[in-house]
């Protein structure tokens, strides 16, 4: 069942945002990093809208809606940011590289390992810092051409991840890299989810107003 306009742009368009914004950083000649907390964040924010039509809408307390009224929109979608900040927070250590390839990156991590710790050391796709307290491992996503630092193990450093983060930010900065061509794909689809939207809400103005009587109007 195809549902109503307005819950189908509350649904697509945090998507299609974040497409766009991941096919910007595929655009460019530059690799990004950023950390697994943000990573994860920005996931957690493109499907705030399928949550909010779909389990929060769901099992909204009755009670509250009384409540509250349209307010307790507000109170829900804090309830959801509180758990994605609780998995943010949870989540091991991470640092992950857009528009790069395993091969690209491992001699800039390489160079930044051993600028922080002379006795870095690596076996297979591990990577050990014994003085900054950094174990990692390299997980690849070729599809997409990026590649995840993921911690190995329970005893890590933050402060260690820092200065390797901040290390790997300056090597990365003088790595040229070419384009992904996949991020015109990712352009595609974010104007595509747009599109529908824009065409549905502005084809169907009636269901427009029913709907946001039926979730912001009491």
């Amino acid at each position: 069942m195809i549902p109503d306009p307005l819950r189908l742009a509350i649904a697509l368009l945090p998507i299609a945002v974040y497409c766009l914004l991941i096919g910007v950083v595929n655009a460019r000649r530059r690799p990004f990093l950023t950390t697994g907390g943000c990573d994860l964040a920005a996931l957690g924010a493109a499907l705030s809208g399928l949550v909010l039509i779909g389990p929060i809408e769901l099992f909204r307390p009755e009670a509250t809606r009384i409540e509250f009224g349209r307010y307790v929109w507000l109170f829900l979608l804090l309830f959801y940011w509180l758990w994605v900040w609780l998995a943010v927070l949870l989540t091991r250590p991470r640092m992950v590289v857009y528009n790069a390839s395993i091969d690209e990156l491992r001699p800039v991590l390489s160079e930044a390992a051993r600028k922080v710790d002379p006795q870095a050391r690596w076996a297979g796709d591990s990577l050990a810092l014994p003085t900054l307290g950094v174990q990692a491992h390299l997980e690849s996503f070729d599809l997409m051409r990026h590649v995840s630092i993921v911690s190995s193990g329970a005893r890590q450093k933050l402060e260690g991840w820092r200065a390797l983060s901040a290390e790997m930010h300056n090597q990365l900065d003088e790595l040229p890299v070419r384009p992904n061509p996949r991020s015109l794909g990712l352009f595609l689809i974010a104007t595509a989810l747009v599109a529908v939207c824009m065409a549905r809400l502005l084809a169907s103005p009636q269901e427009v107003a029913q709907a946001m009587g039926e979730m912001f109007l009491f």
